[in-house]
């Protein structure tokens, strides 16, 4: 066996063996970090330099700065049940790093960095600002036009939706295999 490992020709692992996993979850947790980073120092901004009910135009109507504390979820839903928000991204994170041991593409390695640093960012305010634990308003800052208004962990968190459509599109795995590599060739 080594002898055959010691000569030239194809290798016998795919690249996400030991080194190329350890790698790929790094990736993931240094996206993850870089946008918990971002999320929770643009909140910090926000908080500091911007006040309730007075937008501040940066492209016109189009896209402003207009700081909220939202209890809900995207567009305001779910304002009477943030608890189950909290409980919800939980389950989120949970499912994310249980699933980082199975990850063989780049990827999804930045898909699954962007969704769990996007999630922490919003659960680090439902844990720790008013009205309480498990219950805590997200800060909002970014006016989409009057439409709705988000943070840097909402775009993190659609960033991750459209990079699993475009892994999706390609048939590319959680493992990094492709869809037509999974299937046996018909004869």
């Amino acid at each position: 066996m080594h002898a055959m490992q010691d000569e030239g020709g194809a290798p016998l692992s795919d690249g996400a063996g030991r080194g190329g996993r350890h790698t790929l979850v790094g990736t993931t947790f240094a996206v993850a970090i870089f946008t918990l980073l971002a999320d929770q120092g643009t909140k910090v901004w926000a908080l500091a330099a911007l006040e309730p009910g007075r937008p501040v135009n940066v492209i016109g109507d189009v896209l402003r700065l207009n700081l909220i504390r939202n209890p809900g979820a995207a567009f305001s839903i779910g304002n009477q049940a943030t608890w189950v928000l909290t409980i919800l991204a939980v389950g989120v994170i949970v499912v994310i790093v249980a699933s980082m041991r199975r990850i063989g593409h780049v990827g999804w390695a930045v898909c699954l960095g962007l969704l769990l640093g996007g999630a922490l960012g919003n659960l680090i305010d439902r844990f720790f600002r008013e009205p309480g634990v498990g219950r805590g308003h997200v800060v909002d800052m970014i006016d989409y036009g009057g439409l709705f208004i988000g943070n840097v962990a909402d775009i993190a968190i659609v960033a991750a939706a459209v990079v699993i459509a475009v892994l999706a599109w390609f048939g590319i795995g959680l493992d990094g295999r492709r869809e037509s590599d999974r299937t046996p060739a018909s004869e």
